[in-house]
């Protein structure tokens, strides 16, 4: 088990957690979109919380995280699923700004002015979604800010992506932790005292700390018990036949035209860059098929 999530709860049931250690998931996801520093730990940030807020979900449900600013980033988007699985997307992965205070711009790449949404696929026959406007464009303090506003859990969120000077990942990974009713003042005091005294969590995670360490350290003397522990990892939920439905949402005589002049169409999928290739013959056969449209992907002709 390399990136892993871990969950606890308190014996009382008035207070949960949850922390987690993202560094190949982040690792994988700079890689497959040659993202520049700045735009590897905003993405990196907003993939850790994608993998927290998933752990929360039932089994066969999802969650999509949109950060969408004014800043150069543009957006950020994040699919997570209960399984573990997690992949997202950048709006610009060339950004790359100054450090700020010794720290990395997250809020000046993302923008001071913007919206994050939350959408639960919960497997009903409308999917659930909420809005907030950024409080801070830090990642984590805005997703803590929709989660007490918009679901009503008052909640502490910290994440942390530390980028080596060569651009790899170096570490990451973070902590979610929820108050329940009815709530233990005293307890959720002392977290919050000791949140405010905690080191860098990306240098924690660089420096081999693990999910575990991080709780404990958090709930020291506060009885507690741990409920599960599951693997975190860069998986996406494309496929061909998302391809196909993306394809049959263009108009044809233009694809085909397209696809006989390149010999064929490649299509991209935007949170994993992978490509799905189709001839013009398979192109003709698609246009006999459903037209629903596809999410996430992107078509394009090969280089």
């Amino acid at each position: 088990m390399n990136d892993y999530l871990v969950r606890i709860m308190t014996t009382d049931g008035a207070i949960r957690a949850l922390a987690c250690v993202t560094t190949e998931t982040v690792a994988e996801a700079a890689r497959r979109h040659a993202t520049l520093p700045t735009a590897t730990t905003a993405m990196g940030r907003a993939l850790t919380a994608g993998a927290l807020m998933g752990a929360l979900l039932k089994t066969d449900q999802r969650v999509a995280l949109k950060f969408e600013g004014n800043g150069p980033l543009g957006k950020i988007l994040v699919e997570a699923q209960s399984s573990g699985a997690v992949a997202g997307t950048v709006g610009n992965p060339a950004v790359e700004l100054p450090l700020k205070e010794g720290r990395v711009d997250v809020a000046g790449a993302l923008g001071r002015a913007g919206f994050l949404t939350v959408t639960k696929d919960l497997r009903l026959k409308q999917p659930y979604s909420g809005t907030v406007q950024l409080v801070s464009s830090e990642i984590g303090e805005d997703l803590a800010h929709y989660l007490t506003e918009s679901e009503q859990i008052p909640s502490a969120v910290g994440l942390g992506v530390f980028v080596e000077q060569d651009g790899t990942v170096g570490g990451a990974g973070g902590f979610l932790i929820q108050a329940l009713p009815p709530q233990d003042e005293a307890a959720i005091a002392l977290l919050m005292e000791r949140i405010g005294r905690l080191p860098a969590l990306s240098e924690q995670f660089r420096n081999g700390g693990t999910p575990e360490q991080l709780l404990e350290l958090l709930f020291l003397g506060i009885p507690h018990e741990t409920i599960e522990k599951r693997v975190v990892a860069f998986h996406c939920s494309c496929n061909r036949e998302k391809g196909e439905k993306a394809l049959l949402t263009q108009e044809r005589e233009s694809l085909r035209k397209t696809a006989e002049q390149d010999g064929g169409i490649t299509v991209t999928c935007t949170f994993c860059k992978e490509p799905w290739h189709f001839t013009p013959e398979e192109i003709d056969a698609l246009f006999d098929e459903s037209t629903e449209p596809a999410a996430g992907v992107e078509a394009a002709s090969p280089d």
